[in-house]
Order: C-alpha cells, then sequence, then structure tokens
C-alpha cells in the first residue's frame, strides 16, 4: 500500500486519514472564513490550521518511519480531538463533516499508537 516500499504498511490506514483530516481542515477552514459569524469562529478556525498542519506531519513522520511518529501521533491524536470538539458547536455542514474526520484521524492515530 505503499507508494514504493511496503516500509509503511502497517500505519497507512494512519497515514490516509491523517491526509484526509488536513484537507477537510484546510476546506473548512476555507468555508468558515465565509461564514456571517466568522467573529465567533475565530479559536476554531486557528484550531483547523493546527490540527491540518499537525496532520501533514504526521504524514511526513510515519511515511520516513521516525522513530518519534508514535509520540507526534500521540499529539496528533489530542488535537484532532479538541479540534472535533470545536467543529461540533458550528451546525453547518462543513464543521459537522470536518468534526467526523478529526474523530476518525484521532481514533486512527490512537491505534497506530498502540502497534
Amino acid at each position: 500500500m505503499g507508494i514504493v516500499t511496503n516500509a509503511t504498511d502497517k500505519h497507512q490506514r494512519c497515514i490516509d486519514a491523517c491526509k484526509e483530516c488536513a484537507q477537510a481542515c484546510y476546506e473548512c477552514f476555507e468555508a468558515c472564513l465565509k461564514e456571517q459569524d466568522v467573529a465567533a469562529r475565530k479559536k476554531c478556525i486557528s484550531m483547523l490550521i493546527d490540527c491540518a498542519e499537525l496532520c501533514q506531519l504526521a504524514v511526513a513522520y510515519m511515511s520516513r518511519s521516525s522513530e518519534l511518529a508514535k509520540n507526534l501521533c500521540q499529539l496528533c491524536a489530542e488535537v484532532c480531538d479538541k479540534c472535533a470538539q470545536d467543529c461540533a458547536m458550528f451546525k453547518d455542514e462543513h464543521c459537522q463533516k470536518c468534526a467526523d474526520m478529526c474523530r476518525k484521524c484521532a481514533e486512527e492515530c490512537r491505534k497506530m499508537v498502540s502497534m
């Protein structure tokens, strides 16, 4: 399932979840900026970027089998949980979908950490 080797196959579900979560967070970020209550979303908007960037970093660490990948995925799970909580406060569809993606990513990161 890896791109050029099979070295990361055991982490592929987590890698995929992190990629999807990052994309969801960036898309939600853009959509939130267009909402009428953008000021009320300031904390959530900031968290979306933190989450997206951390997910991308986790993908990089897992892809190169870094010895710190588990530590980073533990933090990623915590940030994804926080981002999901922040997004869930807003009832629009993009925030709800993003919250779901963040929860999925957090779950996959926890599985990766327990390997």
